[in-house]
């Protein structure tokens, strides 16, 4: 099989089990999905509140999915895997009886699908943080396209069986067929014996963890791209869930089994993005130039969705609209899956999906108060436009950086010995180098050092400076501050092939006799007279 072939991954036993029990979940959840627009569809005649209903399944990544990133960096994974599929159950059982009582109306079915998605915000992260601990390298990119495949495949069987379901038991069965399809995922998470120890950073407190995440995304320049590229796609997809069912149904005036078709229409152009179009469009383009074509993609949707009134044609623009969701969705993610080192996956993916929840919540409101102010027609032009903005921004923030980064983590170092030897809580710790660059090499020296910083910042420093001798100009001295000496040793832990091989070469343009020498420095302060005084640094060793 193809190492660039969609169904590599299902070579992995452990990896196929979870994914198959996801079919059978997510072809619950997408007949639960068709079925609250139609239930939604009966107690509101408003546009908007159709509208909402991708808001409320959207806004609760916005708001908890990175804590639940940082937790599934800090916790057993599959507890956490465990507890959440309990909840959706719960959850989909919740919104069965509540049915079955006759007391649903639009307020409690958006407070349920709320609920729904605060299980889906709480389990994401952890979910694509365990995947990578699942499979090798090589399997990866599969797994991401597959996980794809899986809710493609999903929205094609879901929405079919929840329109020929509908209207033989009702929407109340399907709600509790949800629930049984989460047990199904809880039986084969429960089985799922981990065999690969994964290293945790540290025991980080929730709003550490937070301080981290920012951190690294604020000094990653790359990550900073994902998540602006990731927003804006996010912001415009949301066109497609809030205004697609919305269009089917009052403009169209679709029956329950003709919408579970629209939805399956969607479906079935995903499926086929994935499997036939994602392959080949990722051996003959960049990454940006895939998404590139997606948006191209969604200007012609939208256009087309503002002018076909026709059910045949318009089941068609559904399935182009699902072909560039998976397309651009795919890449955009794959990219951030290899930005993230192992050590911060967990809250990264959380910030990814954060961001991209938070457009599809925003723009669920925002799409569907303007078609409902002023009409489909105009809120799709609206859409385009946006389209042709978001093409300009490719060239700038370009996708292309991946080609350059390597995440695998470096070889650790050897760990400095000293006479006295410093508590995990010492601190604060300097490391301090001096190094002695021909002129010839400044600039490339310098550059590489503003390269070295940024490392050494989004992987725990808390400050990083490098000095300049006047008495020999060419003579500098680098000096790295940590707050305690763990986050010194954990510093070094997290550095990738990329950043190590960013020091060796700021090392290898050392122009002196004999190598750096590294000293540690601990930073100490007294207390006399009542007044707080800084005294001068004092070496605690060397190596």
């Amino acid at each position: 099989m193809s190492p660039t072939s969609t169904w590599t991954a299902l070579r992995n036993h452990v990896f196929r089990r979870l994914w198959l029990a996801s079919v059978v979940s997510g072809c619950c959840v997408a007949a639960h999905d068709m079925a609250a627009n139609w239930v939604m569809n009966t107690l509101s005649a408003s546009p908007l509140m159709l509208s909402l209903l991708s808001t409320a399944a959207s806004l609760p990544f916005f708001l908890l999915t990175f804590p639940a990133g940082a937790l599934a960096d800090m916790l057993d994974r599959k507890k956490l895997l465990i507890g959440m599929h309990v909840w959706l159950a719960l959850s989909a059982a919740g919104l069965a009886v509540l049915g079955s009582l006759k007391l649903l109306n639009p307020s409690l079915l958006l407070a349920g699908v709320f609920l729904l998605g605060v299980g889906f915000a709480c389990n994401a992260p952890v979910w694509t943080s365990v995947i990578p601990d699942v499979v090798t390298k090589e399997e990866f990119p599969s797994a991401v396209t597959l996980s794809g495949v899986q809710m493609n495949i999903s929205g094609v069987i879901g929405p079919a069986l929840g329109g020929l379901l509908l209207p033989i038991v009702g929407a109340n069965a399907i709600f509790a067929l949800n629930a049984v399809g989460f047990l199904v995922v809880l039986v084969v998470i429960v089985s799922w014996h981990k065999k690969r120890r994964r290293f945790r950073a540290s025991a980080e407190s929730m709003l550490e963890s937070f301080i981290g995440a920012v951190r690294y995304v604020r000094y990653t320049r790359g990550m900073r791209v994902v998540l602006v590229r990731g927003f804006l796609f996010a912001l415009l997809i949301s066109v497609v869930p809030a205004l697609l069912p919305a269009v089917g149904l009052k403009a169209l005036h679709l029956t329950s089994s003709h919408l579970g078709i629209l939805f399956t229409s969607m479906a079935i152009g995903a499926l086929a993005g994935a499997v036939f179009v994602v392959p080949r469009a990722r051996k003959s383009f960049t990454p940006n130039q895939v998404t590139i074509l997606a948006s191209l993609l969604l200007g012609v949707v939208y256009i087309l969705m503002a002018a076909v009134r026709d059910l045949e044609i318009f089941m068609l623009v559904a399935a182009v609209a699902g072909l560039a969701w998976t397309l651009a969705g795919s890449e955009l993610w794959v990219v951030a899956q290899q930005t993230m080192p192992g050590w911060t996956r967990g809250r990264l993916n959380a910030a990814q999906i954060m961001v991209s929840q938070g457009g599809i919540a925003l723009g669920g409101l925002a799409w569907g108060a303007a078609a409902a102010f002023t009409g489909f027609e105009y809120t799709l032009l609206l859409a385009t436009l946006l389209v042709c903005y978001n093409l300009t921004v490719s060239g700038p923030l370009s996708l292309d950086f991946i080609k350059s980064v390597d995440i695998e983590p470096a070889p650790a170092p050897s760990t400095p010995t000293f006479t006295e030897a410093p508590d995990p809580d010492d601190g604060p710790v300097a490391v301090v180098t001096e190094i002695i660059v021909d002129s010839e090499k400044r600039n490339q020296f310098l550059a590489l050092a503003r390269e070295l910083r940024l490392a050494y910042l989004r992987n725990g420093a808390s400050s990083v400076r490098l000095y300049e001798s006047l008495a020999d100009r060419s003579v500098f001295r680098m000096e790295a501050v940590v707050t305690t000496w763990r986050e010194h040793l954990l510093l070094h832990h997290r550095l990738t092939k990329t950043e190590r091989e960013i020091l060796d070469r700021v090392l290898q343009l050392h122009a002196g006799d004999e190598a750096p020498v590294y000293h540690y420095l601990l930073i100490t302060r007294e207390i006399s007279n009542t007044r707080e005084q800084s005294q001068p640094f004092r070496s605690s060793g060397q190596t």
